[in-house]
C-alpha cells in the first residue's frame, strides 16, 4: 500500500470514529434521566428541561473543541481584519479541516447575521426516518455540537456570538451565526 492510499484509509477510520462518538455522546445526552412524558424524571426535570440540558452539554462540548482547533490553526496567522473575514474563516478553512468541504453558502445582510449553509452537512446524510418532519427532529440534537464548533471558534477569534442551527431538510443544515456587541 502507498503512503497516499494508507492516509487516505487512515483519514477514513477518523471519520468514521468522529461520526460514532458523536452518535454515542448524542445517545448518552439526551437519554441520561430523560422522561418519555412532560413528567418529572428521575433527575427532577421535565423531559423538556432534560433535553435542552443535553442541548446545552453538547454545545459547550462543541464549544470547547472548536476553541481549541481554532487556536491551533490560527496560531501562525496574523489577526483577521474584520467579522466578514473571520466568517470566511469558518466557511473555509476550519470547515475544511472539520469535515473535508467548504460550506456550501454564505449570506449576510451587513448587520451582524450571517448565515451559514451546508447542503449535504456530513453528520446528517446517514439519518432518516418515517417523515421529513421527523427526520428533523431526530437531528436536531445532532446539531448542537457543530452550533458549540462555529461559536468556540469565533470565541478563540475573539468575537462573542450566538449560534443557531435550523434543520428543515436533512442533510442540509443552516446555521445563523449573530455577533454580540
Amino acid at each position: 500500500m502507498d503512503a497516499s492510499a494508507a492516509n487516505a484509509s487512515t483519514h477514513f477510520v477518523c471519520d468514521s470514529v468522529m461520526d460514532l462518538l458523536l452518535i454515542e455522546t448524542v445517545a448518552l445526552m439526551s437519554n441520561s434521566g430523560t422522561s418519555t412524558s412532560g413528567t418529572l424524571s428521575t433527575t427532577g426535570l421535565t423531559g423538556d428541561e432534560d433535553r435542552e440540558a443535553a442541548y446545552f452539554k453538547l454545545e459547550m462540548l462543541g464549544y470547547r473543541v472548536g476553541m481549541g482547533l481554532t487556536e491551533k490553526a490560527t496560531r501562525d496567522r496574523p489577526r483577521f481584519a474584520d467579522n466578514l473575514e473571520i466568517v470566511k474563516f469558518i466557511c473555509k478553512d476550519f470547515w475544511l479541516a472539520v469535515f473535508n468541504k467548504q460550506i456550501d453558502n454564505l449570506k449576510t445582510n451587513h448587520r451582524g447575521i450571517y448565515v451559514l449553509t451546508d447542503n449535504n452537512f456530513r453528520w446528517f446524510s446517514r439519518m432518516s426516518a418515517n417523515s421529513a418532519t421527523e427526520t428533523a427532529q431526530l437531528a436536531f440534537p445532532h446539531a448542537a455540537f457543530p452550533c458549540g464548533l462555529i461559536r468556540g471558534a469565533l470565541s478563540a477569534l475573539g468575537v462573542a456570538s450566538v449560534v443557531i442551527a435550523e434543520v428543515s431538510n436533512t442533510p442540509q443544515c443552516t446555521f445563523q451565526i449573530k455577533f454580540r456587541t
